[in-house]
């Protein structure tokens, strides 16, 4: 029979460090942002060929202890609304609560597919989850699909203390989420480099499956890079799982990945499996892309992109589609089969028929890699593409670029819709910034920038989208003249770096 795959949330979570190795320091430490490698231990051991006399087993105990307390357990409410009946049969209910995980949490994610006619009001729905502490203060990884939605967050930490959790913010394309509690001391996950994983290593899956306590299991990287299609409502999917056998079931989803080093190298994400437990196949997002991820959601409040303007083509052609297409299958990289006119990759030189074989000197042998290293890119950065062209190697020069939205709209006040007061920035202050124009931002209030941002206070507006605005008067034409999706750039006046803030399905 053949096996329908199908992708259920799941997670574990492992911590290096802990409060042992960061609790003397005075400042909150947090592993995303501060590149500082410290493991507890390191593990040595040796196989095939080695020269040492008898080979010694892998220590697992050692990992695990360290990584456990650094696994939390979330648990969600969505409360009550009402809801159409095609989402449900009449009478039947999501059972996705603590006593079920499967049910809403496996609906929210596929949809049931159940038609109907009137409306009816759902109880309260309620779900769980697990997460990874990557600061001693109480930022938590998770993925995107166990918080989406929420309207209530509880973290439980391995000491049984409860928390209350905000959202700090998401990203839907790599089921990516940050959560906040107010804590001091906490165990602290230490990341580990995704990019040195091998397949057949050992790891260690911990969470919190079937709202059992704190799980560990062990198993082997058995894939990297995989595309499994199954983030089909995210607008910009980048999915590069590592895949592994040690078991994860619905609950795990959020935790952690570990080496044997008790170090993070993964978040767990999804499984394969006919029945929705798990039958042998647990996928999770590389620490390096979470890295990116989460820490431009702590700098910028949201996830800044960078894009190449290419089209890739398909894996998993066969040798008749590929001679169409004229892909050399002796060529080991990703074929390029349309090029964007005014992207990255067409300013670059990059040609439809070029084959990508390297992205700053890390090979790409497959579209879900390629998908992962630019994802771990943001507007601005520059890109060296090794490419093969027509037999020969090359290299190209890409500065990526910003993805932004197409529909115009003609909303008369689009910049009220913001939630901020806004005004010129002086001519004074202009030219003390190397400015020629921009506009300030004060009194954020309740509205777009508070709810999909971290703007603070004082920062200056130089772009929306591609349009430079000098002014008030610009800013509001050019708000007026944006798609539902664009991003705002500018500068806080005490730091040179340019920020980028994303805007999201915005009306106006």
């Amino acid at each position: 029979m053949k096996m329908k795959s199908k992708a259920i949330l799941v997670g574990a979570c492992a911590i290096i460090g802990g409060s042992l190795l960061y609790a003397t320091q005075k400042k909150p430490y947090n592993s995303v942002l501060d590149d500082q490698k410290t493991p507890v231990f390191k593990t040595t051991y040796t196989g095939a060929g080695s020269t040492t006399a008898a080979a010694q087993p892998i220590d697992f105990e050692k990992a695990a202890s360290a990584a456990v307390p650094g696994v939390v357990h979330i648990k969600v409410t969505m409360h009550a609304k009402e809801v159409s009946m095609h989402q449900g049969r009449p009478g039947q209910q999501d059972q996705g609560d603590d006593q079920d995980p499967f049910g809403d949490m496996f609906k929210r994610f596929f949809g049931d597919g159940q038609g109907g006619g009137r409306g009816m009001a759902e109880p309260d729905q309620k779900a769980s989850g697990s997460g990874v502490i990557i600061s001693s203060d109480g930022y938590i990884v998770t993925n995107n699909h166990v918080v989406n939605g929420a309207t209530d967050i509880i973290v439980t930490l391995n000491n049984r203390k409860n928390y209350v959790a905000k959202v700090v913010g998401t990203d839907p394309n790599t089921d990516l989420a940050l959560v906040k509690i107010d804590g001091k001391d906490l165990p602290v996950m230490a990341v580990g480099n995704s990019d040195e994983v091998k397949l057949g290593q050992w790891v260690l899956a911990i969470g919190y499956p079937l709202n059992l306590d704190v799980t560990v299991t062990q198993g082997i990287v058995s894939a990297k890079s995989r595309n499994i299609g199954i983030n089909t409502q995210a607008a910009a999917p980048v999915e590069s799982f590592i895949q592994t056998d040690a078991a994860v079931n619905p609950g795990s989803s959020g935790g952690a990945l570990v080496n044997t080093n008790g170090e993070l190298i993964a978040i767990n994400s999804a499984i394969a499996s006919p029945t929705g437990s798990f039958a042998g196949y647990a996928y999770a997002v590389p620490s390096n892309l979470m890295k990116k991820v989460i820490s431009d959601i702590m700098k910028y409040g949201s996830v800044q992109r960078g894009y190449l303007g290419i089209s890739m083509a398909p894996e998993g052609l066969d040798d008749t589609r590929k001679k169409e297409l004229g892909i050399n299958t002796d060529v080991d990289g990703v074929y390029v089969i349309e090029v964007s006119p005014n992207g990255a990759a067409a300013q670059a030189g990059i040609k439809k028929g070029d084959v990508i074989t390297s992205i700053n000197d890390q090979a790409v042998n497959s579209d879900a890699r390629l998908a992962e290293l630019i994802a771990r890119q943001k507007p601005g950065d520059h890109l060296k593409i090794g490419l093969i062209r027509n037999g020969s190697e090359q290299n190209a020069d890409a500065v990526l670029q910003g993805k932004m939205g197409t529909f115009a709209s003609t909303g008369p006040a689009a910049v009220e819709s913001l939630g901020a007061n806004f005004s010129d920035l002086t001519k004074d202050d202009a030219a003390k910034l190397g400015l020629d124009g921009g506009v300030v931002v004060s009194n954020i209030k309740d509205g777009v920038l508070s709810n999909q941002t971290n703007m603070h206070p004082g920062f200056i507006i130089t772009k929306i989208g591609d349009t430079r605005v000098h002014s008030v008067a610009e800013l509001r034409e050019a708000l007026n003249n944006q798609g539902s999706n664009f991003q705002i750039q500018g500068m806080y006046p005490d730091s040179k770096e340019v920020y980028y803030y994303g805007i999201n399905d915005f009306k106006k």
